[in-house]
């Protein structure tokens, strides 16, 4: 049977935060229960395509899918199980923002399944965390966290951002050393990236800050954090597998190693992605027309336009732009039995460029990046987009 991964995305939040360009805002309960039975009747409309698949991951992501109530997430996980051929042994995530933790939703949870929650902290300093516009803080966070663990979720990661307006390495040195006092089984450390549309884009896109708003750290400070999260992790058992990744043994997120690898994945929900045997697709962003759709007594298609196939070229460019941001790189025999062509053939000349410089290495089984690679991977993947 052919494997899938499931994401399901719930575009609410309490509020907006100041760095945020997903597709996320805040409703009224009335448009969240909307949203619950149009996403439920989604699932139920195009599951038929998925009889020969089961699912080994789900991620429930946001937004904060917290929001909903233990009734509304009980009801999408049953609607999962009724609706798709569920791996009893699947990896099952939802993501959770301090502050909407309860112990109503995390027994909720427990009894749908879940196996793993990832909770939103982002720094375990409060006055930064005013200034990305969180509404919580750290102490908020801890509680939350301890909800979790008293619910019995081992398996918990927690997301944190790092370059912020205003922090140190100080500063972020004392955000990992509190977070890992916990031991997460995982964390996700990723840096601040100033995207257009959000508040921040107005603040800094053409700056390092003004006002009341805390310069960026500079470039010095930047690379001091960068080591101080790989080394510091490191000397606690958390193992990088991924640029931004890091976990304990066996405790590396599935479902995002199977984007990574180009797996088959499933998205359900207002602008979800899909990607199934090379044939890609996007969900429609309007939360008024996906709606409407889905309320019809004959459910329509929520797809922006047609599903379009990958040319041969574009797998090979995903294959190694994706897979290279995983610490164990890209496999040379995998990358010959999928295209029929070597990774030399295709690449030569960029991976010999990237090994000159020290920025990938080659073991004759794997190409992966170097330490100083990874500290430079957009400059290194882009060279790897044929066109």
């Amino acid at each position: 049977m052919k494997t899938l991964g499931v994401y399901i995305h719930i575009p609410f939040c309490l509020r907006k935060c100041l760095y945020c360009d997903f597709l996320s805002g805040p409703a009224p309960l009335p448009v969240i229960e909307r949203y619950v039975q149009a996403l439920c009747r989604e699932m139920e409309t195009e599951a038929v395509q998925y009889k020969e698949y089961q699912v080994r991951t789900v991620f429930l992501g946001g937004g904060t899918p917290s929001v909903l109530s233990g009734e509304q997430i009980r009801r999408i996980f049953a609607c999962l199980q009724d609706c798709f051929q569920t791996d009893p042994e699947a990896e099952i995530t939802m993501e959770m923002n301090p502050g909407t933790v309860t112990k109503e939703k995390l027994e909720a949870c427990r009894r749908a399944g879940v196996t793993r929650v990832s909770l939103g902290l982002q720094s375990g300093d409060n006055g930064e965390l005013k200034i990305l516009g969180r509404v919580h803080t750290w102490e908020e966070f801890l509680q939350s966290y301890r909800l979790c663990r008293d619910a019995g979720f081992a398996q918990i990661n927690v997301d944190l951002i790092s370059a912020l307006p205003g922090q140190t390495a100080d500063s972020w040195q004392t955000t990992l050393e509190k977070t890992v006092a916990l031991e997460p089984a995982h964390i996700s450390a990723y840096s601040l990236i100033i995207e257009e549309g959000t508040p921040f884009y107005k603040i800094y896109g053409k700056g390092r800050g003004t006002g009341m708003f805390a310069a960026l750290p500079d470039e010095e400070t930047e690379g001091r954090i960068d080591q101080i999260t790989k080394q510091f992790l490191a000397s606690r058992g958390y193992r990088r597998y991924e640029i931004s990744n890091y976990a304990k043994p066996g405790a590396e997120c599935r479902h995002n190693c199977l984007y990574w690898m180009r797996g088959n994945y499933a998205g359900f929900g207002l602008g979800a992605a899909s990607m199934v045997e090379n044939r890609r697709w996007f969900n429609l962003t309007k939360l008024d027309d996906y709606l409407s759709l889905q309320e019809r007594e004959t459910p329509g298609s929520c797809r922006a336009g047609e599903p379009y196939s990958l040319s041969l070229q574009e797998q090979m460019e995903e294959t190694m732009f994706l897979g290279l941001r995983m610490t164990e790189g890209v496999s040379c025999q995998k990358f010959l039995h999928c295209f029929g062509r070597s990774m030399e053939e295709v690449y030569g000349k960029v991976l010999e460029k990237h090994r000159a410089a020290g920025l990938l290495e080659y073991n004759g089984q794997n190409v992966r990046l170097t330490d100083r690679g990874i500290d430079v991977s957009n400059y290194v993947l882009a060279d790897f987009l044929l066109s």
